[in-house]
């Protein structure tokens, strides 16, 4: 009696934990955020660094997730100073005013083959709006990986500067309402 008892004792804690939630935290050093903003002249590319991040993970979904974005680090594959100087300003991210923006993660759908939408709330330059995407997820051996393209249209984060939507004549000048974003996360 004792000895069935036992196992199922230990059978209802394995199968607790295979059910559990595991909180995950990201490494910011191998994490890459990529950001692509195009205008009618051409494209500019950079990276914004991850500062920290989590995520819990169950039953094969993102339950929940935040993730903070250091906008300071924001720089230029081009390395153009004065383009990094003129995003990090009030007229694109005002990163004296707004260091960071924050992607927080409410749900996911199952990773069935690799593939899931997530789905949560960005915020930039303190306005919050919410986000879906598609995430593809890969273990490998040096932690979990999620991979994403997150499109952003801007002006709904008060960016607007040299919007078509926004402002008349701008003509060769004129900047794309959307960037995007390439993410490649790690997690353990």
């Amino acid at each position: 009696m004792k000895k069935t008892l036992s196992l199922l004792t230990l059978s209802a804690l394995m199968i607790f934990s295979l059910n559990a939630q595991q909180k995950l935290t990201a490494d910011a050093g191998k994490s890459k955020l990529e950001w692509l903003g195009e205008k009618v002249t051409g494209k500019h590319e950079g990276i914004i660094n991850l500062q920290s991040g989590w995520l819990s993970w169950k039953e094969n979904k993102i339950q929940s997730g935040e993730f903070i974005i250091d906008m300071s680090s924001i720089t230029s594959f081009e390395n153009l100073d004065k383009l990094v100087g003129h995003l990090k300003s009030d007229d694109f991210f005002g990163v004296e005013k707004f260091p960071t923006a924050k992607l927080v993660i409410s749900e996911s759908t199952s990773f069935e083959k690799g593939t899931a939408t997530v789905k949560g709330n960005l915020t930039i330059k303190g306005v919050t709006q919410p986000v879906e995407f598609k995430a593809s997820y890969q273990k490998k051996d040096d932690g979990n990986w999620f991979f994403a393209n997150i499109i952003v249209d801007r002006t709904k984060y008060n960016v607007r500067y040299g919007s078509g939507s926004f402002f008349d004549n701008l003509g060769d000048k004129t900047i794309y309402d959307e960037f995007k974003l390439k993410v490649s996360l790690v997690v353990k």
